[in-house]
């Protein structure tokens, strides 16, 4: 897909303040600190449209990006950051969860996990989460431009075997460094759009 316009629409909290539009959604998660404004940024061809940021768990809203007026990418708040309260990460999860669960626009999760490493148990915790409500789900392993080309797919099959993925979801390797996967990611999106 050509990206012509995109643009942060709001940040919510709550469902009320959901755009009221009946655009396809994508919610993008995954750990604090996994690349998810830097994919946002590449899938979009802009540099700083979403804040990267040094301070792991800063997004702590849900961010709306309109995508050429036909999507909404939603990014979610980074999860497993120490940093944050008990108190304040039950109400981040409760916020996902309501969105997640009730949001009828929202068409597919796509989870963000590093390709160098195994998943997390809080990766764990998302797709099964996912899994669970039955919710389609795409996963993006990122930074693949920090290993090896000829170690790509052992690392896939680490990712592959530690989330337990169900064969028909998808893994695309993806950099957003180079710029690998982005196509394959546009397409399987569009796959969910209808």
């Amino acid at each position: 897909m050509k990206v012509t316009s995109a643009e942060i629409v709001i940040s919510a909290v709550k469902p009320e303040q959901y755009p009221d539009v009946e655009l396809p959604e994508f919610a993008l998660a995954g750990r604090s600190n996994v690349g998810k404004s830097s994919f946002i940024n590449k899938m979009i061809n802009r540099k700083s449209l979403a804040r990267t940021s040094s301070k792991p768990g800063k997004t702590q809203t849900l961010n709306f990006y309109l995508i050429n007026e036909l999507l909404h990418f939603v990014d979610v708040p980074g999860y497993g950051y120490a940093k944050v309260s008990k108190t304040e990460r039950a109400a981040w999860g409760k916020m996902i969860e309501t969105y997640l669960t009730k949001r009828e626009q929202l068409k597919a999760v796509v989870q963000i996990v590093d390709l160098r490493h195994p998943p997390s148990k809080d990766d764990i915790l998302m797709y099964d989460f996912v899994k669970h409500y039955d919710i389609p789900v795409i996963i993006i392993a990122t930074k693949a431009d920090k290993i090896p080309k000829g170690k790509w797919d052992k690392h896939a099959k680490v990712v592959r075997e530690t989330l337990d993925l169900d064969p028909n979801d998808r893994l695309i390797k993806f950099s957003s460094e180079t710029g690998l996967g982005k196509e394959e990611a546009w397409a399987a999106l569009q796959s969910f759009m209808g």
